[in-house]
């Protein structure tokens, strides 16, 4: 049969696996452990902190959407990133996106105190910074492609070159667009990291986490170390990110539309300084942004005119967007970067990646897009 396309895959992935009385939905297995099959009888799963039937669907799918050899599913997306980090060794030197998620700062800024690593921030789109960061041998590289939450779009195919004649494993955060809209595995990424909560799950109901691999070594490596540490999801988690992934490709494709309607007007807006969203023409990332990813996404920011006395008026008058950390849900969000998601990086590092006090992060969600354009405008005059 010829490969299947994507909405194939997340419509169909795991139906009729039930072999007991034929479900079309597969069932959520909730044991801890299973039984062997007489002495030394071990059968496919024995304990679910090393391997589940309902997680292994979620990761079987999440694996071929991407293309990869084999998925890992984690309890959060920051699990995910510490399982990442089990294939270094002590010291070794990793570059991270200098305007990276604050969560992935605070602990690439904690590892490099305990001594456990060396975490390098570099801005991914400056040549010679890039070129001058790899003098430091290091064996990791993470990037955010769109970053979070100033949308830059990075280069995967030269990053993940340079990453290669440097014998150093390329990790590419694709949180912001999922395996519908980009597939850094095609481009030559060695693991591709999600945070399953947001759009994969897509229903602001479950925290989880994904990496997929590019290399059958690589993801056994992977899998080893997630089932020793417990990093690993519940199966509950998964049965309900598995279901909400059925929706996927239809939620976000309304989700990016919504956004790039919510960006022009934004854009045009009087009271706005500034747009972040590689949907614009205008945006530094968009003819890179055309040609590697499938659509734009739906999170966006800009910078509000004024002082943050205004962001305060914005978000308490809006009524469409909930204040709240988090993105890709149904629901649109609306959050304050400096305050909420960013707030662990210290003020020097938000300065550097350009997270001013100024800076308002949207996530679209499936609404009627005029109800969102109509609350907007309303809050900002």
């Amino acid at each position: 049969m010829k490969k299947k396309g994507k909405n194939t895959i997340l419509a169909r992935s795991g139906l009729q696996s039930d072999p007991v009385f034929g479900a079309v939905v597969p069932p959520v297995f909730l044991s801890t452990t299973y039984t062997f099959d007489g002495y030394d009888g071990k059968r496919e799963h024995d304990y679910t902190r090393i391997s589940n039937p309902t997680r292994e669907l979620l990761a079987q799918a999440l694996a071929e959407l991407d293309g990869g050899a084999g998925a890992v599913v984690t309890a959060s997306g920051m699990s995910a990133l510490v399982l990442a980090l089990q294939l270094l060794r002590q010291g070794d030197t990793v570059l991270v996106s200098h305007d990276c998620f604050g969560g992935t700062f605070r602990v690439g800024s904690s590892y490099t105190e305990k001594g456990l690593y060396t975490v390098v921030f570099v801005d991914m789109n400056d040549e010679a910074a890039l070129r001058e960061a790899f003098t430091l041998r290091p064996k990791m590289l993470i990037a955010e492609t769109p970053s979070n939450p100033l949308l830059r779009i990075v280069d995967i195919e030269k990053i993940v070159s340079l990453c290669k004649v440097n014998d150093c494993l390329s990790v590419i955060d694709n949180t912001f667009l999922s395996p519908v809209q980009q597939r850094p595995l095609d481009f030559g990424a060695d693991i591709v990291w999600y945070s399953t909560t947001k759009y994969i799950n897509g229903h602001s109901d479950v925290v989880g986490g994904a990496l997929v691999a590019r290399d059958k070594e690589v993801y056994e490596e992977l899998l080893w170390w997630a089932g020793n540490l417990g990093l690993t999801g519940s199966p509950f988690d998964a049965y309900l990110t598995l279901r909400g992934m059925r929706t996927m490709d239809v939620r976000i494709r309304r989700q990016s539309h919504n956004a790039q309607q919510i960006a022009a007007m934004l854009d045009a807006h009087p009271a706005v300084g500034k747009v972040y969203y590689p949907g614009l023409p205008a945006h530094p990332g968009h003819a890179l942004a055309t040609r590697q990813q499938d659509g734009f996404g739906s999170v966006l920011s800009f910078d509000l005119k004024g002082s943050t006395q205004n962001v305060m008026a914005l978000v308490e008058r809006l009524s469409c967007f909930s204040l709240a950390e988090s993105l890709g849900g149904v629901e649109s969000l609306v959050c304050h970067p400096a305050t909420m998601t960013h707030r662990a990086m210290t003020e020097e590092a938000r300065a550097k990646a350009g997270i001013t006090d100024q800076l308002v992060r949207l996530s679209v969600g499936i609404e009627d897009a005029d109800d969102l354009i109509g609350d907007l405008r309303e809050a900002l005059e």
